[in-house]
């Protein structure tokens, strides 16, 4: 079996290697955000997600990526947000340790799959944490605090990586994760949603980036959630219009892709992925 390689310095370079998770049990079984909460009732298609989720993969396999798939247990209903289950900054793997009762367990399949290729990963077992919180620019890395990342896993997470610089950003308590309200989309600009987080921390991202504000409407159908594949490309989805229209006013390549019914769940594109190498 090939050694997969590690590598990922930020949020934008050109995504080569991924691994994903096809929804095919996904389901709103206990509400654990906001989003959730408005379509438990109607719940999730899951033919439907599983179409667009179909549809997803081929656009990242269309643009070379390499794509590795965890295998769908029906224990595990969000599974397909990969995201969450690890992050990679540089060339250490984390694997987070979960909080909601519904995920946990979601870390052994992963565990599982890294073992089996002989590839190592740093176990964050004694301090809540999910990848969605976590996102890295070089050797700045910016943690959400939020209901599922703790202030002592940003410390165990900085002890780890004595190299870069680990800044804690928290954010509103109805927001689920910190890529949710900003995500860098290239080497000085990024998507922010402002409401979700304290002033002097948007004072501090304004001196990095050029940020792209998202309103409120399309913060909630995951406008901020896109992903970054490399060259200016980005994965969005189409009923986020304002979003994607600026975007390409700055030169983004938008490629849309239909995920409606994932995001009922409360992620999207971004948190459908655990990026491995990009560069």
């Amino acid at each position: 079996m090939k050694q997969i390689q590690l590598s990922c310095p930020n949020e934008f370079s050109p995504l080569k290697e991924v691994i994903l998770c096809e929804p095919t049990y996904m389901k709103i079984q206990d509400i654990i955000n906001e989003t959730q909460r408005r379509y438990h009732k109607e719940n999730i298609y899951v033919d439907r997600a599983v179409e667009q989720h179909n549809k997803f993969h081929e656009i990242l396999r269309e643009n070379n990526i390499t794509t590795h798939l965890l295998s769908p247990k029906n224990t595990f209903p969000e599974q397909v947000f990969t995201r969450d289950i690890g992050f990679t900054v540089g060339r250490t793997l984390f694997i987070s340790d979960m909080k909601m009762p519904v995920r946990q367990g979601e870390e052994i399949e992963l565990r599982n799959w890294l073992s089996a290729r002989g590839m190592s990963y740093i176990d964050l077992v004694e301090d809540e944490t999910e990848g969605g919180d976590v996102l890295v620019h070089w050797n700045t890395v910016y943690i959400g605090l939020s209901d599922r990342t703790t202030f002592e896993a940003v410390e165990r997470i900085q002890s780890y990586l004595p190299d870069y610089n680990v800044i804690p950003l928290p954010i509103h308590e109805d927001i689920l994760h910190l890529d949710c309200i900003f995500n860098i989309i290239s080497d000085n600009e990024a998507l922010i949603y402002r409401e979700g987080l304290r002033g002097d921390d948007i004072t501090r991202l304004s001196s990095q980036f050029d940020l792209i504000d998202v309103c409120r409407e399309e913060q909630f159908t995951m406008g901020v959630n896109v992903l970054s594949i490399g060259n200016k490309k980005v994965i969005s989805l189409p009923i986020n219009k304002g979003v994607n229209k600026e975007l390409r006013d700055r030169g983004f390549e938008v490629i849309e892709v239909e995920f409606d019914e994932i995001i009922k769940s409360g992620g999207s594109f971004r948190c459908c992925t655990l990026p491995l190498l990009r560069g």
